[in-house]
Parts: structure tokens; C-alpha cells; sequence
């Protein structure tokens, strides 16, 4: 054994933890095998995908680290209901490609319901173990597009959970982060790929919920409102740009011209985020504007570029004295208290002196089915990036930040997401999730060994062990 390997999330890069080993299996047999292997051995797991995690759920010090990224299988698609059967560590642009393989000619052509904003080399594993979600206007989260999927628990059983098999751990794992066993395949509920009209309109928050609703009844099926990020503006987080998708007949042209943003086009907006926050504003939405109207297909409209180490650049243009990058967090609040929250945030956020680089505003239908649902109803889903300095004053900041904004949330109601960072006191995660003592409780009874470990269980597993 070496001395280890030191691994890091992908976009914050504030997770760096020395993992013993690499292990990167091919099959769920190679998995069962690691597993038993680590079981006789005395070693803990963690896992990982893509590592775009940013609360340590995918490492875990001194602990032997599963890659699942060849775990890449594709199956037939069944297109008399619908479903896929897929590895785990596909990503979502090699899953919509090898969908449209499948099918040339074929009508309708079976795809992706949705998927997480914001790259597109993210995991399905990893989505489903953060039961991330999208931009559906009238979607719940992703556990709700999942038929069944395959798992290796802590005595290397191969299990296939589903609503009636497994039920439980099917709840557990999706949203679970790994504390539950290694999902080694999934199979996936599909859609008709339809093709969509873009609307774009210049509106303000306090309309915001009711030109949604009108677009809901509309037909739209996808939406967001992407708001100002210009502290000095009275318009800060009030005014934005909302776009929503429209169905429309399959028999309407696409356009081989339409207008994209590109990755220079993206590294612009960047720089501008960080620079000059105004003119940002202006040019997306100047962009979107010139966009309204055209069509787009259901599926690929959902992928997005994403330019890894981005910030690298960023500091060197800069001549930066420290390393920085962007942290994110997910609040979600009642829809009719929104106007309340971002009020409050407004004012929060323009006093912390931590930029915001990147904000919007989302919908999220209540999530029945998993165990730490953070969809406890229909809410609204705000997403802030905040620009964070790699120093102790820097991350003091954005945390303290981020934890006046769950705050802000809480009393009205709302919520927050668990998958971006562990700042949040365990006062904050009781009142949001008041069932996570019965989830830790329920990982012992799972995994009694505690093979699957990482920074994020054990941080929390501490946080609950004090008095």
C-alpha cells in the first residue's frame, strides 16, 4: 500500500482528502468482489462518480475509493414502456447520444425526462444519490424518474430495489449519498423527445409566481428565472430573465441556425460575473431575448457547457493573491413566500461582502417517496453561487453566509439542499429534515460494519453524536 492519493471535488475544490486507493471496477461483479474484498480486509468505502459532490460525499480520508465512472453499460431502450437499463457511472451527454443511437428514424424517440443544471459530466449514480432534479415546472425529483435500480450492500449481496422489492432501501439510496450500498445500475423512466418553443420575457419576482402559473397552464413543461447578480442595483436578485418551454407540433422546422452560447461565449460571462456584474446581466439577457421563439428539443435543451478549473484561469487573469472558486447552496421556500425570502436575501447578501456569481430561481413539485426528501412540498428553489476565497476569512464568509440564508428559509417555512456543503448547524438540519437521526440510525442498521464511510456521514454522524 502507497501512501495514498489525494483526490478533490471538481468545482469548489475545497473537499481534499487522502483516499488510500483507487479502485475503478468495470462490472457489478468487480463491485461484489471489491466489496468482500474490503469486508475481510477491515477497510472502509467511499464512492465516487464524476466528483462534483461539494460536502464530501464522495471521499473519505484513509478509505479505500470505489470509482464508478466504468461502470457504463447501456441497455436496450424498451420502447413499449419506456425504460432503459444503465450504468450507474454513464454520464447524462453519453446517455442522450447512445438514446438517439438506438433509435434513428423511430418515432417517437424515447429520452431523458431531466437531469441537473449545470454540467453535463455528472453520473447517473451520483444524481440519483443526491436525488438531484431539473428545470420541469411540474416535476418532482429525479427518485420519481427511477424504475429500479441494482445494488451492492455491506456484505457484497447484489440486491434490485424498486417500489415493492427492496422498498426501503429504494427510499434509503436515492438521496441517500452513498451511506447504503454502491448502485451499480439503474433503470431509468424515459419521455417522448418533443420539440419546445423558447419564451422569453424581462420580468420582476413579485410576478414571477403568477406568469409561471400562466405558463403551467400554457402547457410549458420547463422553466426558470435566472435574476440580477449586481449587488449595487436596486434590481439585486428582483429582476431577471425568465425563460419556459413550450411543446409544439412535431411537424415545425428546426432551425440549423439557432443562436447557442458556446464555451467563449461562456468564459465571457464568467469573467463578467466576476467583474462586472452589471453588464453580466445585460448580456444574458440581451442573449435570451434574441431567443425567444425558437425551438429546441426536449432532451438536449437540458445540456449544458461546463469549463472544468474555470477559476484557475480566473485567479491568473486576476493575479490573485488566493485561490478561489464558486459555492453553491439550494434554499427552497413556500411559493407564496418567495418575494419574502429574496427580500431578506437581498439584504443579507448586499452586507456579507460575498459576491453572488450566479443566481435562479426554480420549481420543484413535494417528493412522496425518499427517506430524506428535501421536496417537502411544493417549493420554490432559489440557487446561489458565491464566489469563495480559499482562505479561513474567505470560507468564513461564505459560510456564515449561506447559514443566514437557511435561516432566512426556515422561518419561513422552507428548506435547504444537504449536497453542497456541511455548514449548516445540526439545529438547521433538524428543523429541515427532522427524520436525519432516524436516516443515521437506519445506516447502522444497513451497514452495521460501517463499510461505506465518507466526510460527509462521518461529519454528520458526529454532529449527532453530541449533546
Amino acid at each position: 500500500m502507497n501512501d495514498g492519493v489525494l483526490c478533490n471535488d471538481i468545482h469548489s475544490k475545497l473537499n481534499l482528502t487522502r483516499v488510500a486507493r483507487i479502485l475503478v471496477p468495470g462490472s457489478t461483479g468487480e463491485v461484489v468482489a471489491l466489496v468482500r474484498d474490503a469486508v475481510a480486509t477491515g477497510w472502509a468505502v467511499s464512492i465516487c462518480g464524476a466528483r462534483h459532490a461539494m460536502g464530501g460525499q464522495q471521499f473519505g480520508e484513509g478509505t479505500l475509493l470505489l470509482d464508478c465512472s466504468k461502470l457504463i453499460g447501456i441497455g436496450p431502450v424498451d420502447r413499449e414502456r419506456g425504460l432503459v437499463e444503465i450504468g450507474a457511472g454513464v454520464k447524462w451527454l453519453e446517455l442522450v447520444e447512445a438514446l438517439h443511437a438506438q433509435q434513428p428514424g423511430a418515432g417517437p424517440v424515447w429520452s431523458i425526462r431531466q437531469k441537473q443544471t449545470g454540467a453535463d459530466g455528472l453520473t447517473l449514480g451520483g444524481s440519483l444519490a443526491a436525488n438531484a432534479h431539473g428545470r420541469g415546472l411540474q416535476m418532482r425529483p429525479m427518485i420519481d424518474d427511477v424504475e429500479a435500480f441494482t445494488l451492492v450492500n455491506s456484505s457484497g449481496e447484489i440486491l434490485r430495489c424498486n417500489r415493492s422489492q427492496n422498498a426501503g432501501l429504494f427510499r434509503l439510496a436515492i438521496g441517500g449519498y452513498g451511506c447504503f450500498g454502491i448502485i451499480t445500475s439503474i433503470c431509468l423512466r424515459l419521455a417522448p423527445r418533443l420539440k419546445l418553443q423558447r419564451l422569453v420575457e424581462i420580468t420582476t419576482l413579485d410576478e414571477l409566481m403568477p406568469k409561471l402559473d400562466r405558463r403551467i397552464g400554457e402547457g410549458c413543461l420547463y422553466g426558470d428565472f435566472q435574476f440580477s447578480i449586481d449587488e449595487n442595483s436596486p434590481d439585486f436578485l428582483h429582476r431577471g430573465v425568465l425563460s419556459s418551454y413550450r411543446p409544439v407540433d412535431s411537424d415545425h422546422p428546426m432551425h440549423d441556425t439557432r443562436k447557442e452560447l458556446g464555451k467563449s461565449e461562456w468564459e465571457r460571462l464568467i469573467h463578467l460575473a466576476h467583474h462586472d456584474r452589471a453588464r453580466v446581466f445585460e448580456e444574458y439577457s440581451s442573449y435570451y431575448l434574441d431567443t425567444h421563439g425558437e425551438l429546441y428539443w426536449s432532451d438536449s435543451h437540458q445540456l449544458s457547457v461546463y469549463i472544468d478549473d474555470y477559476h484557475c484561469r480566473l485567479d491568473h487573469e486576476s493575479c490573485a493573491d488566493v485561490a478561489a472558486s464558486e459555492m453553491i447552496s439550494e434554499l427552497y421556500v413556500p411559493r407564496d413566500r418567495l418575494v419574502d425570502f429574496m427580500s431578506a436575501a437581498a439584504k443579507l447578501l448586499r452586507g456579507c461582502g460575498v459576491p453572488v456569481i450566479y443566481g435562479t430561481v426554480r420549481l420543484i413539485r413535494r417528493d412522496p417517496e425518499s427517506f430524506l426528501a428535501w421536496a417537502r412540498e411544493d417549493f420554490a428553489c432559489v440557487i446561489f453561487n458565491l464566489h469563495t476565497e480559499h482562505n479561513e476569512a474567505g470560507i468564513t464568509r461564505s459560510a456564515a453566509a449561506f447559514l443566514a440564508l437557511i435561516d432566512e428559509a426556515l422561518v419561513l417555512g422552507g428548506s435547504f439542499f444537504l449536497t453542497y456543503h456541511r455548514w449548516a448547524r445540526r439545529a438547521q438540519i433538524e428543523q429541515a429534515y427532522p427524520q436525519f437521526a432516524e436516516f443515521l440510525r437506519l445506516k447502522e442498521i444497513h451497514d452495521p460494519g460501517r463499510l461505506f464511510q465518507s466526510e460527509w456521514w462521518r461529519h454528520h454522524r458526529n454532529l449527532f453524536a453530541e449533546t
